[in-house]
C-alpha cells in the first residue's frame, strides 16, 4: 500500500524514491511485522487465558507434555495478522504472486484454526479428521495451484540445481505438482510443531533462505549471473518473507521454551502452505526442501513408522515424528530444540551454496 501512495510523489519529494526498493520495503516490512508481534502478543495471550483456550494434550504424547495442558494456543492468528499486514503495507497490490501466497497462507491458516478450536474451545484432543484436513488443504492447494498457472507469463519450466541450462517446461502437469508440493509441505511444518520454539526456529532460518532466492529469481540481472531461472514479479515476495521473519522472531519471543504460548495448527499449517507456494513460484522446490531439511525429516519419520508397523508390527522409532523419539531417549527439551536448530541453520548453508553451483 505504501508504495502506491509514496512512490508517485517521489518525483516531487526525493526522499521517498527509497520505497522503490525492495531491500528498503523488506526491511521496513519485517520491523513492521516484529512490532506488532511484539505490541499484540500480551494482550492474545491474556485474552486466550481469560477465555481458558489452552493446549488440550493428547494421550499418546510423551508424559512431560501432560504438564503443557492449558497453555494458550491458536498463536498463530498472531502470525498470520502481523505476516498479511505487514505484507500488503509494503508491498505492490498489483503484484498477482503476492497475492497467490497470501491466498494460501490465509486458506491453510484457516484450515488450521477450525482445527484448533476444536481442541481448544470444544476439548476434542484429535480435532478434525484427517480426512477433512486433508481435504481442506487440497482445495486451497488446488486454488493456489491454478491461481499461480494462470498469472500472465508464468510457464510451467523445471529449474534444478547443479543442473545447468535444463528447463523443460511439463505444462499443465504442473499443476498436481504444485498441488501436492503444497500440501507436503504444509504437513510436515505441522508435524514438526510439538516441543516450544522447535516450528518457528526453523521457519525463520527457511524464510530467510527462500527470501534470498525470492529476490534473486526476481531480479534479471542477478538471475542472470547466478544462473537461476528468472521469474518477473517473483521479487515482490523477499517483502513476504521478510514479514514472516518479523512475525516469526516476535512469537518466538512468547513461545521460546517454556512457551507462553503454542502457534497451533493456525500458524503450522500456514507457514508450511506459505513456504511451498513460494518456492514453487521461484522454481526452487529443491532448495525448500534442503533448507527446511528438518521439517522434510519430522515428515518422512512418521511416514517411515507407519509404513514399518503396518508392515512388519514394529517401530523404527520410541515414538514419531523423531522429536518426541529423543524426548523418550531422555534428552531434555531444550536440548532437543537447539540442535534441531543447529542442523537447521547448517541445512541453511548448504542450501545458499546453491547460488553459485549450477
Amino acid at each position: 500500500m505504501l508504495y502506491h501512495l509514496l512512490v508517485p510523489l517521489a518525483d516531487t519529494i526525493s526522499a521517498l524514491n527509497v520505497f522503490r526498493y525492495l531491500t528498503f520495503r523488506s526491511i521496513g516490512a519485517a520491523l513492521t511485522a516484529l512490532m506488532l508481534s511484539f505490541v499484540i502478543a500480551p494482550l492474545l495471550i491474556r485474552l486466550l487465558e481469560d477465555r481458558q483456550i489452552g493446549q488440550t494434550v493428547r494421550e499418546d504424547t510423551p508424559e512431560r507434555h501432560q504438564a503443557k495442558t492449558g497453555t494458550p494456543t491458536m498463536g498463530g492468528v498472531l502470525i498470520l495478522f502481523a505476516l498479511v499486514t505487514s505484507t500488503l503495507l509494503w508491498s505492490e497490490w498489483t503484484n498477482p504472486y503476492v497475492w497467490c501466497v497470501v491466498g494460501v497462507t490465509l486458506g491453510c491458516g484457516a484450515i488450521g484454526f477450525v482445527d484448533d478450536y476444536q481442541k481448544a474451545i470444544l476439548k476434542n484432543p484429535q480435532g478434525i479428521s484427517a480426512r477433512a484436513k486433508l481435504a481442506g488443504q487440497f482445495g486451497v492447494a488446488i486454488a493456489g495451484a491454478i491461481g499461480i498457472y494462470l498469472v500472465p507469463g508464468f510457464d510451467a519450466q523445471i529449474s534444478l540445481p547443479l543442473v545447468k541450462g535444463f528447463h523443460p517446461d511439463i505444462g499443465i502437469a504442473y499443476v498436481p505438482l504444485m498441488v501436492l508440493f503444497i500440501v507436503g509441505f504444509s504437513n510436515a511444518v505441522n508435524l514438526t510443531d510439538g516441543l516450544d520454539g522447535l516450528a518457528i526456529g526453523p521457519s525463520l532460518v527457511t524464510a530467510g533462505v527462500i527470501g534470498v532466492f525470492t529476490y534473486a529469481a526476481g531480479n534479471s540481472i542477478v538471475a542472470d549471473y547466478l544462473e537461476l531461472k528468472y521469474v518477473p514479479g517473483a521479487g515482490t515476495l523477499a517483502i513476504f518473507c521478510a514479514a514472516l521473519m518479523g512475525a516469526g522472531l516476535g512469537f518466538l519471543w512468547f513461545n521460546t521454551y517454556p512457551a507462553s504460548v503454542f502457534m497451533g495448527d493456525t500458524g503450522a499449517l500456514a507457514l508450511g502452505g506459505a513456504f511451498g507456494t513460494i518456492a514453487i513460484i521461484i522454481r526452487q522446490e529443491v532448495v525448500l526442501v534442503i533448507a527446511g531439511g528438518i521439517f522434510m525429516v519430522e515428515m518422512f519419520s512418521v511416514i517411515a513408522q507407519v509404513v514399518s508397523f503396518k508392515a512388519t508390527g514394529r517401530r523404527i522409532f520410541r515414538m514419531a515424528p523423531i522429536h518426541h523419539h529423543y524426548e523418550l531417549k531422555g534428552w531434555p527439551e531444550p536440548q532437543i530444540i537447539v540442535r534441531f536448530w543447529i542442523i537447521s541453520f547448517i541445512l541453511a548453508l548448504l542450501a545458499l551454496s546453491l547460488l553459485k553451483l549450477r
